[in-house]
């Protein structure tokens, strides 16, 4: 599997394509604002010829949604997310205001509901879908068995966590969820999250001071 990771500036966040040898693909988290931003990543999508077969939200907090309206039009995929956090998408132009912007265009409805334990799939590539809420109510971490690898979104940073301030949030169950849900999974396995740089269960184990 090919991943290539996109950090896009407003907020900033980290959005990921991922790509198998079918030519398939899979876009995680477009946070893409700005219409240079949606054209990196378009040209991107093209010049390595994908077929772009899934559009996924890890959740639906305002600057990881900011190019889903974008992917639609260019590549006629809708966005799927937890049910749980579709309550946030009527208030993202309230949300942008809060942080001092205006919204770049009204967020895309959903095309479909992902639930716990769903398997998401494109060309020969499997993710599992983990409802790890906490951070927001609909928080979903994006697992590849077959790669090693996860998408955690806010879940899980190198040396931190998601913050449980926000509507929806909930610290103890983000902290038990990540022990209970991620912490279980095998120590190599390398964590991709919605923003800074990647590290793996088996580092987070031993050195995030959240679980100390």
């Amino acid at each position: 599997m090919k991943i290539k990771r996109f950090e896009f500036n407003m907020f900033p966040v980290n959005c990921y394509v991922i790509s198998d040898e079918t030519g398939e693909a899979a876009v995680i988290d477009a946070g893409c604002y700005y219409p240079e931003e949606q054209q990196r990543l378009k040209r991107y999508i093209q010049d390595n010829h994908l077929s772009v077969k899934l559009l996924l939200n890890t959740h639906l907090h305002l600057d990881h949604i900011f190019g889903n309206a974008f992917m639609v039009r260019e590549f006629g995929v809708r966005p799927q997310a937890c049910k749980d956090d579709e309550f946030l998408l009527p208030h993202t132009a309230e949300h942008c205001r809060m942080f001092g912007f205006t919204i770049n265009e009204e967020p895309a409805a959903l095309g479909g509901y992902i639930s716990d334990k769903d398997e998401l799939c494109f060309g020969n590539t499997v993710l599992e879908a983990i409802h790890v809420p906490g951070h927001s109510p609909g928080g979903m971490v994006f697992y590849c068995k077959g790669s090693a690898c996860m998408f955690s979104g806010d879940v899980l940073f190198q040396g931190s966590i998601g913050r449980s301030d926000l509507e929806g949030g909930n610290f103890n169950a983000l902290r038990r969820g990540i022990i209970e849900r991620l912490f279980v999974l095998p120590d190599e396995t390398i964590v991709y999250p919605g923003h800074g740089d990647a590290t793996s269960i088996g580092n987070e184990k031993m050195n995030n001071p959240f679980f100390r």
